[in-house]
């Protein structure tokens, strides 16, 4: 009897050691630099290093799931997924559907079209305008922009696509993202300033979690004040968005 005793217990503490928590965040993962699929079919990008890098200091293990965008926040509240990492807006419309952890990046928007064809923003009246459904972008421009059309897209490559072929005449996205764009075509400029209505786009991005998820919350909250404050968020930020 002794000995069974014994086995279960080393067996129980073998098991304790070895068991770690998972925590599985859902992305968009075709909004380069933040969320991206590389040549192995592996997402990497800024949101996922920083993922990582908060779990190491929780001694959790972290899993990502690529989803379309307008589905992440549906997808937390039936409890799919721990979180959903993917370069979302902290706003007050979406804190009343879901948590969000302190501001991890300071966002912008910003309009793009090809040379030569919207002169600035007032041109965009009567004008078509990509955006990713579900997206802020999308509020934006149905709320404040009378008289210009709001094309949804499941991605932003998408609308890109669409915007090369003539058929947007523009694009509204994130001020980093739509900058990865112009790294790979010369053709595009941007239209007006950048928009920083604080409404929209003012409160920097969180990681999103289910209402009812507090110690999570908590957790994430403490690991990304100790990124912060140790440098590694810095390194991390240094990498896909330093000069």
């Amino acid at each position: 009897m002794k000995k069974l005793l014994l086995a279960s217990i080393i067996g129980l503490t073998a098991f304790s050691a070895t068991a770690q928590e998972e925590i599985k965040f859902a992305m968009e993962a075709t909004y380069a630099p933040f969320e991206y699929m590389d040549e192995n079919n592996q997402i990497q990008g800024f949101d996922v290093d920083l993922a990582n890098a908060l779990c190491d200091v929780i001694e959790a293990k972290c899993s990502f799931h690529n989803q379309p965008f307008d589905s992440l926040i549906p997808a937390l509240k039936f409890r799919r997924y721990d979180a959903a990492i993917s370069g979302i807006d902290i706003t007050e419309q979406r804190l009343k559907v879901v948590n969000f952890t302190d501001a991890y990046y300071d966002n912008s928007a910003a309009f793009v079209a090809i040379k030569g064809k919207v002169a600035d923003q007032n041109a965009l009246q009567g004008k078509r305008v990509g955006v990713q459904n579900g997206s802020t972008h999308q509020s934006y421009l149905t709320e404040q922009m009378n008289g210009v059309t709001a094309v949804p897209y499941a991605s932003y490559q998408d609308a890109f696509i669409d915007m090369q072929n003539g058929r947007i005449d523009s694009v509204f996205g994130d001020t980093a993202v739509v900058a990865e764009w112009f790294k790979k075509n010369n053709n595009l400029v941007y239209v007006g300033d950048q928009v920083t209505n604080a409404k929209y786009f003012g409160n920097g991005f969180g990681i999103a979690l289910n209402k009812d998820n507090e110690a999570l919350l908590n957790k994430l909250n403490a690991a990304l004040k100790t990124v912060k404050d140790n440098g590694t968020y810095q390194q991390i930020f240094d990498k896909y968005f330093g000069e």
